[in-house]
């Protein structure tokens, strides 16, 4: 996805942490309650320090959506967040984001055009009346659409088992249970679920966009339960087995939390597997002297690493690899759109039509409604 973000005036690049600092401060003080700042956890500490509330991208758009005085949320996250957000709040509430370019490589690796051809390719081989679709909250709200259009649903890293046991439920009411799920973007959270609730390396297979009918042959569409599409998360995907291994030689009594958007072989080696509020909640509830290794995105690590100086907290990958896209947001950024506000300027406001809107809210409805 093409996003124009151009460069900020030199006010804002040559100045100082503390000169920055002040800006924000300042322009935060003369907001007041009309503005809400929102910081995920993968956020630099220079912007997390503003944010009135942190978490993931979901939680975050709920909270937004319950701050009805707000009259402007500031998502220090990526361009798919921002989008929920916008999705879920009130007509009167408008959503910025800081940088434009702060997207998400896995949410880009599902388009519509893409999904909406596997659909077409799927209806000549098998009944797509049969196939639920399920997308995964990192992904664009024109995807999230054609879920709730077509009979499927969102989920999260947290709720994917419960989302996917929904879908392929033959028992569930107010509609054709699914024979099949077509899970995007991610396929290690696809293969990860599936294995939980039982499924095999037989009953999965990858979907390939960039070839016909996703690389598959037709037999292979027509036994295959779980069609989970070729993407990935540019963060998770770098976690490898050997780290595992590298981190337990060093410490063999040591604890390993690992994300499910990193690939199957390095989830069987670790002790827990969670969301990113999952992983946050067994730090808290490891003993005092732990030491833990972690496979996610290195600046929630260090946060953890900062407020639990009673454990021994590390990233499993040695080259700590960051979100390079939700890296855009910075306090140059943040100072920028909040000045902008007190000058009477909304700057990168995010929208969805609402038609758009309209079938994206049945898809986030729907998962609420399941979990």
């Amino acid at each position: 996805m093409i996003r124009l973000q151009g460069a900020l005036p030199e006010r804002y690049t040559t100045a100082s942490p503390d000169e920055l600092a002040g800006w924000i401060g300042a322009a935060k003080a003369a907001l007041g309650d009309r503005v809400f700042i929102l910081g995920h956890h993968y956020q630099r500490d220079e912007v997390m320090a503003w944010a009135d509330a942190r978490g993931d991208s979901f939680g975050l758009s709920r909270t937004a959506a319950s701050k009805q005085d707000a009259e402007f949320i500031v998502f220090c996250g990526v361009h798919f967040m921002a989008e929920s957000a916008d999705i879920l709040t009130a007509e009167h509430q408008q959503v910025l984001l800081p940088d434009l370019n702060a997207g998400c490589s896995m949410a880009d690796m599902a388009d519509l055009d893409s999904v909406e051809e596997a659909w077409e390719e799927l209806g000549t081989v098998t009944d797509v009346e049969r196939i639920v679709p399920i997308t995964y909250m990192n992904s664009s709200a024109a995807l999230k659409a054609f879920v709730g259009a077509h009979g499927g649903a969102v989920c999260t890293s947290s709720n994917a088992r419960a989302v996917l046991r929904w879908a392929l439920d033959p028992d569930r009411t107010g509609q054709a249970a699914g024979d099949k799920v077509l899970f995007f973007p991610d396929q290690h959270l696809g293969r990860n679920t599936g294995f939980e609730l039982g499924y095999g390396a037989s009953d999965m297979a990858v979907w390939n966009p960039r070839f016909a009918m996703g690389g598959l042959e037709d037999a292979e569409v027509k036994a295959t339960t779980l069609l989970l599409w070729k993407g990935h998360c540019s963060v998770h995907q770098r976690f490898r087995p050997e780290h595992v291994a590298a981190f337990r030689g060093a410490h063999p009594d040591g604890i390993v939390l690992v994300h499910p958007e990193c690939a199957h072989e390095v989830v069987v080696l670790g002790d827990e597997t969670g969301s990113t509020d999952a992983i946050i909640r067994a730090v808290a509830a490891a003993p005092t002297g732990a030491t833990i290794g972690i496979a996610t995105e290195i600046h929630l690590v260090k946060r953890l690493a900062d407020e639990h100086p009673d454990k021994q907290i590390s990233c499993l990958d040695p080259l700590v690899c960051p979100c390079s896209t939700m890296f855009r947001i910075d306090a140059p950024h943040l100072a920028w759109i909040l000045e902008g506000l007190v000058d009477g300027e909304v700057r990168n406001r995010i929208t969805v039509d609402p038609e758009t809107a309209r079938s994206a809210r049945v898809a986030l409805e729907r998962m609420l409604a399941i979990t």
